[in-house]
């Protein structure tokens, strides 16, 4: 197609996020999803939460759908495609660690029915499932996660393996019956950084039918902080170079509002203990160009100015997203 224009296709898509973990208690956040037309995200409810704090968050949640006119909850795919047609943006209820379930499998059930859909299976360090990308040593899955992995797959619950170590994605990967995904990664051959993914890990997750979320976080990138939006779409293009087109999304890791405290919190051992120095600055911003959702449009935009289909763009900007969920969650 020539001339394409790339907002008139960003506005005809159905655009999902497969992570952002902003300050939920900030209206900015919302009014930045709405203004953008995000049409769906993958909400961070958890990542060092154990039971009882989760099922207040949880709480909080239901509470701000009542608040909010311009958010719905998603627990299919057709309230996906309800979003759409209703300007609205779906939350889709997901954890970046299993920590909520603590040492009980049935609680995988119990948040199921609660609207839990995209649970990733460790959060940088070890826990009873597996291992973290940052942990010392990974031998992968543990018996508990094995099971834990199967549990998932009978309730239909999307398994994500950004921040995994790398045996535990290979084995999860290749042990699920369904397809998994990396909601936030890029690949380590792109960035050499233990966040990014192994090309064994992309090729494994995608040849199941897996997709990839392209993270738009500036460490994860090739100028690091001074990363901009053209960057980030060099990412996407090399995941499309790995994977190919129906296997590449978007995961912006968007943390619109979030302080200082927060990026300390998550770079804590375990999410109590101070190891280091925090890696990201108190001066952080996202990148230049994709500073916050409403700017989400310009991803469409540098695609087509980089000749790029409709269709692939549609694809990329949620299209796979929604497929992978059809599978997934029915």
């Amino acid at each position: 197609m020539d001339n394409l224009n790339g907002q008139d296709v960003y506005d005809k898509s159905i655009v999902i996020d497969g992570l952002n973990v902003s300050k939920w208690d900030s209206t900015a956040v919302y009014t930045s999803l709405n203004k953008g037309g995000v049409t769906a995200i993958n909400a961070t409810i958890a990542i060092w939460e154990g039971f009882h704090e989760t099922m207040r968050n949880l709480e909080q949640w239901y509470t701000r759908f009542t608040a909010n006119n311009n958010l719905m909850h998603a627990n299919s795919v057709s309230d996906i495609i309800k979003a759409k047609s209703d300007g609205k943006t779906a939350i889709i209820f997901g954890w970046q660690n299993a920590s909520p379930i603590e040492n009980r499998l049935d609680r995988l059930q119990l948040f199921h029915a609660l609207g839990v859909r995209i649970i990733q299976i460790t959060y940088n360090e070890r826990n009873l499932l597996g291992n973290g990308c940052y942990e010392r040593k990974d031998e992968g899955l543990s018996l508990f996660g094995i099971d834990a992995i199967k549990e998932m797959n009978q309730l239909g619950i999307l398994i994500d393996l950004s921040h995994v170590g790398d045996k535990t994605t290979l084995e999860a990967a290749e042990m699920s019956e369904m397809p998994v995904s990396a909601t936030h990664a890029n690949a380590r051959s792109f960035v050499d950084h233990p966040r990014n993914k192994t090309d064994d890990a992309l090729k494994i997750i995608t040849e199941k039918g897996g997709v990839i979320g392209a993270n738009a976080f500036p460490i994860f990138l090739k100028k690091g902080m001074k990363s901009t939006l053209n960057d980030y779409v060099d990412c996407i293009e090399d995941l499309i170079e790995r994977v190919g087109i129906d296997h590449t999304a978007i995961g912006t890791d968007f943390t619109q509002d979030q302080p200082p405290a927060f990026f300390e919190w998550l770079f804590m051992q375990q999410g109590t203990k101070v190891v280091g120095k925090n890696p990201i600055p108190d001066t952080y911003q996202s990148l230049n160009g994709l500073e916050t959702p409403d700017k989400m449009s310009n991803v469409a935009v540098e695609l087509a100015n980089r000749g790029y289909k409709q269709q692939d763009i549609m694809k990329i900007l949620g299209g796979n997203w929604l497929k992978l969920f059809e599978k997934v969650w029915s």
